[in-house]
């Protein structure tokens, strides 16, 4: 049974969340990257839409990641 609690916190244990912490910032990342995914598509075919949605998501969800990293990194 411990491994099996190893599986569902080890990695959130080593970015310094919860469990439970860890699948509201995955959760929030994944919606955000599905809508800019679709945006992404729509904007392949109508390339005069969402001209800056895909590279504005990536930027914003990586400055967010990091800034995260920093901010729960061990004192």
């Amino acid at each position: 049974m411990a491994k099996l609690e190893t599986l569902f916190t080890e990695h959130p244990r080593s970015v310094n969340e919860t469990y439970f912490a860890h699948l509201g910032v995955a959760t929030s990342f994944g919606r955000r990257m599905i809508f800019a995914g679709l945006a992404c598509l729509v904007h392949g075919l109508f390339p005069f839409l969402f001209t800056k949605t895909c590279s504005r998501a990536i930027t914003t969800l990586h400055t967010e990641m990091t800034t995260a990293r920093i901010r729960n990194a061990p004192a």
